[in-house]
C-alpha cells in the first residue's frame, strides 16, 4: 500500500512577489500528486490579506479532496459574520473519517497561538492518524509542545504521519526527541540537506514529515516547481506501509 504525502506552509497563499494567489499553491500540489497533503498558514476568513476566503474549502473544491482545518488563532469580529481563523489543515485523496483540534494555547498559559490537527483517513480496509501541525520558535515552547505531541501519539494505535513546520534544525533536541519515536523521511531517503526556507534561496530545513516504523519510506524530495508561491519549499514522500 502505498501513500504520497506531502507538507507545505503556504503562507497564506502570499508568494515571494507578495501577491496571494490560491491558484499557484494549488498547481504546486496539483503537478505533485500527493494523496495527503499537510498544510501551515492556512486562512479562514481571516483578514483581507486574503480576501477573507476559506483557503482550506478553496484548495479542496479546486483539488477536488477531502479536507480537514485546525484553527490556532480565532478571532470574533462585529464586521465579520464568519469568526476569523489561522491554522493547519489536511487536504486527502482518501476519505476523512474523523477530525480533532488540539488547542496548544492553553498548555502553556496562552502564550502563543498554535494546534495540532488530528485527523484518522480511511485507505481501503486500513485507517491511518494523520498529523498535521507548525511548532513555535521559542525554544520553552517548541519543547513542551513537542512533549505533548509525542505523548498525544503514544496513545495511538494506527500508523502515524505527522507533518508540518517544526521550526527545529535537524539534530537538534528536538529532532532527536521527535526521531526517537518516528522516522524523519528525509533523513531515510533524501539527498542533500533538504533546505526549505526561504524557498528562492533555501538555507534552512524547517518543514518535516515523519512516520511511525509502519512505513517504508522509499522517496523524499523537496519541491522547487514553483519556487515564489510561498516563502517555503514543500517535501514530498513516498510511504510504503508494511501491513
Amino acid at each position: 500500500m502505498e501513500i504520497k504525502a506531502m507538507t507545505f506552509n503556504i503562507h497564506h497563499g502570499k508568494g515571494m512577489d507578495k501577491q496571494t494567489n490560491l491558484y499557484r499553491i494549488a498547481e504546486v500540489i496539483d503537478r505533485c500528486h500527493a494523496d495527503i497533503v499537510g498544510l501551515n498558514e492556512v486562512d479562514n476568513h481571516f483578514s483581507n490579506r486574503s480576501h477573507f476566503e476559506d483557503q482550506a474549502v478553496w484548495l479542496a473544491n479546486q483539488l477536488k479532496l477531502e479536507y480537514a482545518f485546525s484553527p490556532s488563532i480565532s478571532i470574533e469580529s462585529q464586521h465579520v459574520t464568519e469568526v476569523r481563523q489561522y491554522g493547519n489543515a489536511l487536504l486527502s485523496r482518501f476519505p476523512i473519517t474523523c477530525k480533532r483540534s488540539h488547542s496548544l494555547n492553553t498548555l502553556y498559559g496562552g502564550l502563543e497561538e498554535r494546534s495540532l490537527l488530528d485527523a484518522t483517513i480511511q485507505v481501503h480496509t486500513r485507517s491511518f492518524q494523520i498529523n498535521v501541525t507548525h511548532l513555535s520558535l521559542n525554544p520553552f515552547l517548541h519543547r513542551k509542545q513537542t512533549d505533548f505531541i509525542i505523548s498525544h501519539l503514544d496513545k495511538k494505535s494506527e500508523p502515524i504521519i505527522l507533518m508540518g513546520d517544526w521550526n527545529m534544525k535537524p539534530r537538534s533536541k528536538g529532532w532527536r526527541k521527535v526521531t526517537n519515536k518516528f522516522q524523519d523521511v528525509w533523513h531515510i531517503a533524501g539527498e542533500g540537506p533538504g533546505y526549505t526556507y526561504p524557498s528562492l534561496h533555501p538555507r534552512s530545513r524547517l518543514d518535516y514529515i515523519f512516520t511511525s516504523r509502519d512505513f517504508k519510506v522509499t522517496e523524499a524530495k523537496v519541491v522547487t516547481n514553483i519556487p515564489n508561491a510561498s516563502d517555503h519549499l514543500p517535501v514530498i514522500a513516498m510511504l510504503h506501509y508494511k501491513s
